[in-house]
């Protein structure tokens, strides 16, 4: 009986054992389970900001032809969309002043198209940028835009911001919406302290009163179409006069009429210009020797430096 009941007594301690075991395997697999979870998360949350940067690292890159530090908004044989959708979301007012003191439109006292809004600010404040982006360039104007930064965002605009009293980004660095720029100030062409503020796609300026209402620090709506030859829309519209919408649009329609007129002159030029197309290897000292030409010529014809990175398919004027 004692041999018996010492085998009963090892089996029930080894049954205990597993059992235990096994619970605590379960228990382990069940305080895991949300780890996984949360671990899955991460990794998408990772994912997500690895892409924005990539985003980032080369913005709107199917729809520039190229990156340059040389030129505010100079793009040479390049075909403007017939429509497209430009995302608004994600925005940060690039001041937080509400007094817009000149709007966009033909300026008669200069005789020339004030292509921005001017906001008033005062000089040391703080001017953000309006997305997420990469800063193109970083100059200095004294007959124009004074201390300016240029920001290319992901969804294919660029904003200028110009006469600012000081620069407080680097050219080829990522901002974040939001991020300070530069301060506010009275430098280049300026008769007062202001924000001279831009909105730019591919070089063809888009009235920001479409796209930022300065008084109610909001932009328009959630998206703006843009349609250079027709009738832009904004797309989940946020609250804004119609005063001011129906004056931007008739601004806007009457640069879109200048387009058009701009736009056929550009082509008679072109038919009476002869233009090279970039083939991979080539430089613009092959191309020069090939074309007869010079490097000068080539960057004074097609407005870009020696320092220019060429893509394949590029049309360059060299006469």
């Amino acid at each position: 009986m004692n041999f018996l009941s010492s085998c009963l007594r090892v089996a029930l301690v080894a049954f205990g054992f597993i059992a235990s075991s096994a619970a605590n395997a379960q228990d382990l697999l069940a305080r895991q389970a949300p780890v996984d979870r949360k671990m899955r998360a991460i990794d998408s949350v990772a994912l997500q900001d690895l892409l924005s940067v990539q985003d980032l690292e080369n913005p709107a890159f199917a729809l520039y032809p190229d990156w340059s530090n040389d030129y505010v908004h100079r793009y040479v044989g390049v075909t403007l969309p017939s429509e497209y959708k430009i995302d608004l979301r994600g925005f940060c007012m690039p001041t937080v002043n509400r007094a817009v003191t000149s709007n966009y439109g033909y300026r008669r006292s200069f005789r020339r198209m004030h292509k921005g809004i001017d906001v008033k600010v005062y000089i040391g404040d703080t001017i953000r940028a309006a997305w997420d982006g990469k800063v193109r360039i970083v100059d200095y104007e004294a007959k124009g835009y004074g201390h300016y930064v240029v920001i290319r965002h992901p969804n294919g605009l660029e904003t200028v911001y110009g006469h600012m009293s000081r620069k407080l980004v680097k050219e080829n660095t990522i901002v974040r919406a939001g991020q300070p720029i530069g301060l506010g100030g009275n430098t280049g062409r300026s008769t007062g302290p202001h924000l001279h503020f831009e909105t730019r796609l591919l070089g063809e300026a888009i009235n920001p009163a479409l796209l930022f209402d300065f008084e109610a620090q909001d932009v328009t709506a959630d998206f703006y179409v843009f349609r250079p030859y027709g009738r832009s829309e904004i797309i989940g519209a946020h609250q804004v006069s119609t005063e001011q919408l129906a004056a931007a649009q008739a601004a806007e329609e009457r640069e879109a009429k200048a387009r058009e007129a701009r736009k056929a002159t550009q082509q008679a030029d072109r038919s009476q210009a002869r233009v090279h197309k970039v083939r991979a290897g080539e430089t613009l000292s092959t191309i020069a020797r090939r074309r007869g030409t010079t490097v000068a010529n080539l960057c004074r014809l097609n407005r870009i430096s020696t320092k220019t990175t060429l893509r394949i398919g590029q049309l360059l004027r060299y006469s």
